[in-house]
């Protein structure tokens, strides 16, 4: 990967490179929430899902953005939530009418999903699906489920807050969670704000990052659980867009593979300055680490500081010390922040985009 690292500080270049328009549907965040919002008040999500505690709530996990959001939520209830929260590729059989199903698909031809959904709602479960309003899937839960089908187009690997958002809402109307999905569009218009292409990298956090990430291995590291999943939708965002493979593990997990860790350790040591870069060719590249850290509290500070310990040099990411917001806005902002600087390095790097990459031939 050859990055043009020019391109990113000049805004005429990266809308002419931007051919698909990623970073503008990337910036439409914050609408895509707005628009799952008024959605959900539309079909009556308040009366709908008034059902009382359900006995389980069912995220069924498709490929895609999806995945990223029902790791997000699963992370997000996992501490106080009074039901069972299951994760799975299809409707288990033990569905039934006290059930709660969550899915998203940006696939509306979706076979198994459809099938998946057809048997919950025969069974009596309550079904909220995020997807296409044609197709098989959408089929399957007309006229006994509720479908938010998406208002703001964008591509699907763009879709994470729209499945994040009906994921929230589900749960804060099931009484299972409680987050402010208003301000989260607000969070997320300000962090695409502070991410516009017309901002140097120097003050632009979103092409900072991609600087930080161009040319090396990242692990992302999560010091709680929400940080983990975020780290999984990094690592889809720069598989998506940048060509870029990265580490995702809770940070204990990380302590528990010493050859990684020592590598990790050693790479965020002090370098020579003077050592050639052809001396080891072979080599690939160097890991970096960054700690993700999303929830605030004791519990939190102590798993900095232990990381601190042994990683001193390593890059933190950690929202609460930009934004006020609570854990799902901490977390969706930070998502965003990740899928601009995907976008960005895939600019720069030439694996998305059109005419305009490459720097012009100096004269």
């Amino acid at each position: 990967m050859v990055l043009d690292d020019s391109l990113l500080d000049d805004p005429a270049r990266l809308t002419e490179a931007d051919t698909a328009g990623l970073l503008r549907a990337t910036a439409m965040a914050g609408a895509q929430v707005r628009a799952t919002v008024e959605a959900a008040a539309e079909l009556g999500f308040a009366d709908r899902l008034d059902i009382g505690r359900p006995r389980s709530l069912v995220v069924v996990v498709r490929p895609g953005a999806g995945r990223s959001a029902a790791l997000a939520l699963a992370s997000l209830l996992a501490p106080s939530c009074p039901v069972p929260v299951v994760l799975s590729d299809v409707v288990p059989g033990w569905i039934g009418a006290l059930d709660v199903v969550l899915a998203h698909t940006d696939d509306p031809n979706d076979s198994d999903l459809a099938a998946s959904l057809e048997r919950a709602s025969r069974y009596g479960a309550t079904v909220v699906l995020s997807a296409p309003p044609d197709g098989p899937v959408a089929s399957a839960v007309a006229g006994r489920g509720l479908l938010v089908a998406p208002r703001v187009p964008v591509p699907p690997a763009l879709a994470f807050p729209r499945a994040f958002a009906a994921g929230v809402l589900t749960a804060n109307t099931l009484g299972l969670l409680v987050a402010d999905v208003e301000s989260l569009a607000d969070h997320l218009d300000a962090e695409a704000e502070r991410g516009h292409p017309g901002h140097e990298s120097f003050v632009n956090p979103a092409k900072a990052l991609a600087l930080r990430i161009a040319g090396r291995l990242p692990l992302l590291w999560g010091l709680d659980q929400v940080g983990v999943a975020v780290g999984h939708h990094a690592a889809y965002a720069l598989g998506a867009h940048a060509a870029v493979v990265a580490d995702v593990a809770d940070y204990r997990q990380a302590l528990a593979r010493p050859a990684l860790h020592r590598a990790a350790v050693e790479s965020t040591g002090e370098r020579n300055i003077f050592a050639d870069p052809d001396d080891s060719p072979d080599e690939g590249p160097l890991p970096r680490v960054l700690l993700l850290a999303v929830r605030t509290g004791p519990a939190a500070d102590g798993a900095r500081y232990r990381a601190h310990e042994y990683l001193h040099a390593a890059d933190v990411l950690a929202p609460a010390e930009e934004i006020e917001a609570d854990d799902a806005g901490r977390a969706a902002m930070l998502a965003l922040r990740f899928e601009l600087a995907a976008v960005y390095l895939g600019l720069a790097a030439g694996t998305i985009g059109g005419a305009g990459r490459h720097a012009p031939a100096m004269v």
